[in-house]
């Protein structure tokens, strides 16, 4: 084979001897037992349908995609699935670019035959119109780097890949009703392939002149290897497909020994793959829901409304302090007013009555003492009204027009000035004329 050549060239013949030499002993290069797999990884990228494969030191990206075609004329009710591979120099300096060479071509062949021929996927539920329009699935395998075993690694990425695929959904509409409707991803949620089962691929290898077998070769173990056979088989233990490549004849009880070993892996790279589909499945699940912010939102509303119900009560508080100093201002401009026009009547007489006397100044300190002291009782009667009035609309009407208690402030104060007038402290005149008048006959 290419590649074999290309790395038996590469090789000198003391390594050879060593591998070969170990192997008798039950020993590898890699510290590995003869039937031991090399750490898998698998991981997926964003979109779906793509997988990345690290067997050891092998590499494999996989890509799924899928488009509408004509079917065969042989299978008009069924979809097409299609493998390609890619070999790059930068996995191995023996790979060239341009025409796949006899390698890729048989690792095409080897996940083809094991994929189709065991009907792992349903082809007939890829029909959208029967004679006319199906999907066609390719899966695209990139080797990244070549550390042996491509076959295995090539399988489980391409498996991995088709279990995290979803093509988009399509109805028939149209004036016939035979136009095909691909509508995206937004308007109606994609359908995964219809996977019955996963064909996985081992690979033995035999060296040297007594047929050493090895499982999952590596990349130096490959280039003194005699022959390689590749079972395909499931979890049910059913073979799908065996591939015997390399010219060192094998027996038939070497060949039941491998498929028995094979049954055995296949159950446990099936259990990983599984688990990883499944990993990626919850994320994907969880980055699609579309949550709604109720809690914050309630929050938000709570709190504005506690900021509200504080700045009105805020502004009702200042309000009612202008009030109060209005209501003070008002007070001392009338005191003063009145105290000014209480002085002119007790400092100038009447000058149409040439009998008016002074006023006498005791009498009119103890009337205004006694009204200096019902003045506070009657200012807080009318404040505790005013707060009582206040802390009522505050509980019941947080959002109401303050209106309302302007009014009422305004009532208060009107009250207070018709208490705290001072011109019933003057006697009236036609009293104080009698008053006069009697002393005057006395006197």
């Amino acid at each position: 084979m290419e590649q074999r050549l290309a790395n038996s060239w590469r090789m000198t013949v003391n390594e050879k001897n060593f591998i070969q030499t170990a192997l008798l002993s039950d020993l590898r290069t890699d510290g590995r037992g003869p039937f031991d797999y090399r750490n898998l990884t698998i991981q997926f990228g964003s979109e779906d349908g793509s997988s990345e494969v690290q067997l050891g030191q092998t590499r494999i990206m996989g890509f799924v995609t899928s488009q509408l075609v004509q079917p065969y004329r042989d299978r008009p009710n069924e979809g097409t699935l299609a493998i390609f591979t890619e070999f790059s120099p930068m996995a191995d300096p023996s790979f060239e670019v341009g025409r796949p060479g006899e390698s890729a071509v048989e690792l095409g062949r080897i996940v083809d035959r094991g994929l189709r021929e065991s009907r792992a996927i349903d082809t007939e539920s890829l029909c959208v119109v029967a004679g006319k329009w199906v999907w066609s699935i390719r899966i695209d395998l990139h080797i990244l780097d070549n550390g042996g075993n491509l076959v295995d690694a090539a399988n489980i990425a391409a498996l991995a890949a088709l279990l995290t695929f979803r093509r988009p959904e399509c109805t028939l509409g149209g004036e016939d009703g035979q136009e095909v409707i691909i509508h995206p991803p937004e308007v109606r949620e994609p359908l995964a392939l219809i996977v019955h089962h996963l064909p996985i691929a081992v690979t033995f290898a035999f060296i040297g002149n007594e047929s050493r077998v090895i499982i999952d070769p590596s990349h130096f173990e490959e280039a003194v290897m005699g022959g390689k056979l590749t079972a395909t088989l499931n979890t049910n233990g059913d073979i799908c497909a065996i591939q015997k490549a390399g010219g060192e004849g094998v027996m038939q009880s070497v060949v039941m020994q491998c498929l028995r070993i094979a049954s055995v892996k296949a159950a446990d790279v099936t259990g990983k793959i599984k688990k990883a589909v499944e990993s990626y499945k919850t994320i994907r699940d969880l980055k699609n829901i579309k949550r709604h912010p109720d809690s914050v939102d309630i929050n938000n509303i709570s709190k504005d409304m506690e900021k509200s119900k504080l700045e009105l009560e805020k502004t009702i508080d200042s309000q009612t302090n202008d009030m109060e100093i209005e209501s003070h201002s008002s007070k001392k401009d009338e005191s003063s007013w009145r105290h000014s026009k209480h002085k002119a009547v007790i400092g100038r007489p009447s000058s149409w009555d040439p009998y008016t006397k002074v006023a006498d100044a005791d009498e009119l300190k103890a009337t205004l003492a006694s009204r200096a002291v019902a003045t506070p009782d009657l200012k807080t009667d009318v404040m505790s009204h005013e707060k009582q009035e206040l802390n009522v609309l505050v509980d019941t009407l947080r959002d109401a027009d303050p209106s309302p208690l302007l009014l009422v402030a305004a009532e208060a104060r009107e009250e207070k000035n018709k208490a705290k007038t001072l011109l019933d402290a003057v006697k009236p005149k036609h009293k104080r004329k009698k008053k006069n008048l009697s002393n005057s006959n006395g006197s």
